[in-house]
Formats: C-alpha cells, structure tokens, sequence
C-alpha cells in the first residue's frame, strides 16, 4: 500500500536552485512520485547561522517503500549529488528530511518520524503548509497550520524568486 509521505528538501552550497531539482527529479523517479510541491523559501542557517542562507521546500510524495527502505533511498540520493556529513547543521549541497510518514510514529537509532524539530522550525512549517495545512501531526494532533501559528522561530523565511518547479 503506498504511503503519504512528507520531506523537506534544504540546500545552502553550490547553485541551491539545480540543487533542489536535481534532488526532486531523483525522488520522483526513484522513490515515490512526487504529489505536490511547495514554492521554495530561503532562510537564514538554522542552529548553525554562520553559513550561507539555505533554500528549502517542501514535497508530497506517494511510496511503496517501508520507512527504513525510504530513508536508505534518499541517503543514497544526498550522497550522490554530493552530500558529505562532516558537522551537526552544517553546510550542506542537499538535505533530505523525512518529515511525516502517513500518519505513522516511528523510532529507531537511524530515523525519529514525525520529525522532532518540526513544529519549532518556520522552514519547515511555511513550506509545509503551503502543500498540507490541514495535515494533522500524530504526536501533537495540531495541523500543520495551527504548528505554524504557534512556532517560536524567529527566523525570517521569504519566498525565492523564479525557481522552476518539477
């Protein structure tokens, strides 16, 4: 059965808009096809501000792939198109994030879902509701308009100019 899943894509090194599409034309042909997408934003870093500001978007996509299988696909996504980890919030040329799973909560060493930080982060939450305000958090059972609404973020996050979207 598939699953409605929702990531948040972020980038802040090399050409951030190429970035983002090459992230999204590769989920969409090797993950899940890709429902809706929101605009795409730019945010001052986030924990570690000194670095370049990020773009960011959301994505709905539709898997068959179980959670664990999800997230090895799009690891193997960020490494090839040149994701290193080298520090917690660091720079970065992609960032995948599982944000919500259907409505599943799930644990494990690798991989929280729904995400911990989501509903204290306006990039993640202005671009989410753009796609799925009514989306309701399993955890909080709050849609993601009302997380918005309430988030303590004070990160400013503006809309990005003409960025094509798949």
């Amino acid at each position: 059965m598939k699953k409605r899943v929702f990531l948040l894509l972020g980038t802040n090194l090399g050409d951030r808009a190429v970035n983002l599409g090459q992230a999204i034309e590769a989920i969409d042909q090797e993950v899940g096809k890709i429902a809706k997408a929101s605009s795409v934003f730019e945010t001052s870093a986030w924990g570690k501000t000194d670095q370049p500001a990020f773009l960011n978007q959301a994505v709905e996509i539709s898997t068959q792939f179980d959670v664990e299988d999800l997230l090895t696909r799009l690891l193997s996504i960020e490494e090839r198109l040149g994701r290193k980890r080298h520090e917690h919030w660091g720079e970065r040329i992609i960032d995948i994030d599982i944000l919500f799973f259907g409505d599943e909560i799930y644990t494990s060493p690798r991989l929280l879902i729904p995400h911990p930080q989501l509903g204290n982060r306006r990039f993640t939450l202005i671009p989410l509701n753009e796609i799925a305000p009514d989306f309701v958090h399993p955890l909080l059972k709050k849609t993601v308009s009302e997380l918005l609404a309430v988030c303590p973020d004070p990160l400013s996050v503006t809309k990005y100019p003409d960025v094509s979207r798949a």
